[in-house]
């Protein structure tokens, strides 16, 4: 067996660069994990530096699908060679009042994957036990890499908001967080609308299950959204502050604008909406282990899938910013030598 793995490390911001470690061993309540396959996220602020406290040299990733091969003292729920993922929000301090009040996801001092610790972009990766949820076998390790984030996110967005089947639900942006949102929307059972820019995201949409589609280059949105009757809930996936705005009059009575995308600039509203009908806008992150293997096991049952494109992990810089430029369809995945995706 090899004393050394291959990572993709960050030694300043902005700069990838394959490496040779050591291959570590697991601490108490720890394992290790073989990488078959990493997601390639707008999140990974350790490619750029923005994470506030980060440390260089740091490898990113956090949608980290791989075997354990190693397991630290302490360690009974999980099993040497069974199939495992690690997402964003891989263990917290359990002290901290977030957490004494159960609310893990909000943790004020998380175990984040490619930011608190080495991530993903390696073919060797540390993991807390406690963050670990289990791959059916149902889904490839590219497969099943984007749904430990991407898909997480949205899928609890939506299963969290209270609504009922039958409602109407509208999506805004069919990109890398879009695209699912869509997909899980209508096999959640509600009136999913999409909302894109430009005639030719039309038909995508509906294959991937919208009943209506709104270009907003034709029409005003929130308008259209009106005319339907109001949307109980938008989820707002396209990192446009600007766009997200103007949505909140398209919501119905107590209807709900829920942010999933961040922008980089600012979110202007109007208070009247929210006022008069009880409006909101909120922001939703992510969910905890169990919560990814409900969003995995949605995945299997209703047959949705994310839309990749697969990288060799030698390539995770050329990757990195094919996703950045907005170039990929729609989700990045590394995968590692011998890993079929």
């Amino acid at each position: 067996m090899r004393s050394t793995y291959k990572a993709v490390e960050v030694s300043a911001p902005g700069v990838l660069r394959v490496v040779e470690r050591p291959i570590p061993e697991p601490g108490a309540g720890q394992v290790r994990l073989r990488v078959e396959a990493c997601g390639v996220c707008h999140s990974d602020a350790t490619v750029t530096g923005n994470y506030k406290g980060l440390t260089l040299p740091r490898v990113p990733g956090h949608e980290v699908v791989g075997r354990i091969e190693a397991l630290g003292s302490g360690v009974s729920r999980w099993k040497l060679g069974q199939r495992v993922g690690v997402g964003l929000i891989a263990g917290e301090d359990g002290v901290c009042e977030p957490c004494r009040r159960g609310d893990m996801v909000n943790c004020e001092n998380p175990v984040m994957p490619g930011m608190t610790t080495d991530g993903g972009y390696a073919e060797v990766m540390i993991a807390e036990a406690r963050g670990l949820a289990s791959i059916p076998d149902e889904l490839s390790p590219a497969e099943a890499a984007p749904l430990l984030c991407a898909g997480i996110t949205t899928y609890n967005a939506l299963r969290n908001a209270g609504l009922r089947g039958g409602d109407l639900v509208a999506v805004q942006g069919i990109g890398g967080l879009g695209h699912l949102g869509i997909q899980f929307a209508r096999h959640m059972g509600f009136h999913t609308v999409a909302i894109g820019r430009g005639g030719d995201k039309e038909k995508l949409a509906k294959d991937l299950g919208a009943h209506v589609y709104i270009d907003t280059v034709l029409d005003d949105a929130a308008a259209v959204l009106l005319r339907m009757g109001g949307a109980r809930a938008i989820l707002a996936t396209a990192p446009s502050g600007d766009s997200m705005g103007s949505l909140v009059s398209g919501l119905a009575v107590r209807g709900k604008l829920i942010v999933v995308g961040v922008p980089q600039d600012q979110i202007h509203l109007n208070a009247f909406p929210l006022v008069f009908g009880g409006r909101s806008v909120y922001g939703s992150l992510t969910g905890t282990a169990i919560d990814q293997e409900d969003t995995l096991a949605f995945s299997v049952l209703e047959e949705i899938r994310p839309t990749i494109e697969t990288a060799p992990l030698e390539q995770a810089a050329d990757a990195y910013a094919r996703m950045m430029q907005g170039k990929a369809r729609f989700r990045m995945v590394l995968v590692t030598e011998g890993v079929k995706s």
